[in-house]
């Protein structure tokens, strides 16, 4: 009986010994790789700096370029959205809105690429940059309206891009709104619920 206690503790004390020993270089092991992940958002980081001077220096460019006189100007509008475009010449094709990079105030990629449609459909996408002043309406309603002044700038800068961006659809101005709200009716076409009695 007394050997099979000491046996049991034994190896309790081996066990204990031997998660120990796995735990103890588990933590060594993982120093090192917190300096790494360090090292690689300092790295980063630096990346993201230098992106940002790059872009800083570019809407610099492009801000003197206006001031400058070097620009077509264009007005689009959708819905109640009116877009106040730059079509700025011999640029790298920066997209400016309301003072913001286009990522950031279209978060969409659909809306981004309803912005820069009529760019990419005459190939200007890198040689133009483009500033633009948006107010109403929504988000949709203003990209909209940013592509039709994009599109009637482009056809100033060259008139043989009509023709592409006509079949395409960019040219025409979209009438459609919301109706007023009807008198006799719940919104503009909708009829109260009829009642038999």
């Amino acid at each position: 009986m007394a050997t099979t206690k000491k046996q049991a503790q034994s190896k309790t004390e081996v066990t204990t010994s031997e998660t120990e020993k796995k735990k103890m270089p588990a933590k060594t092991e993982k120093k090192p790789v917190a300096k790494k992940i360090v090292k690689k958002t300092e790295k980063k980081a630096v990346e993201k700096a230098d992106q940002e001077v790059v872009v800083e220096s570019a809407e610099i460019a492009a801000a003197e370029a206006v001031k400058s006189g070097s620009f077509i100007p264009a007005l689009g509008r959708r819905k109640t959205s009116i877009a106040r475009v730059r079509l700025i010449k011999n640029g790298k094709g920066l997209v400016t809105v309301n003072g913001k990079k286009m990522e950031t105030y279209f978060t969409t990629y659909e809306l981004r690429e309803d912005v820069l449609a009529p760019l990419k459909a005459v190939g200007q996408a890198d040689t133009v940059d483009v500033s633009a002043k948006v107010t109403g309406g929504g988000i949709r309603g203003q990209a909209q309206a940013i592509r039709l002044g994009i599109s009637r700038a482009l056809i100033v800068l060259n008139p043989t891009f009509r023709t592409v961006l006509k079949k395409l659809g960019y040219m025409t101005r979209d009438p459609r709104k919301r109706q007023r709200k009807m008198f006799g009716k719940k919104s503009a076409r909708r009829s109260p619920q009829w009642s038999k009695r």
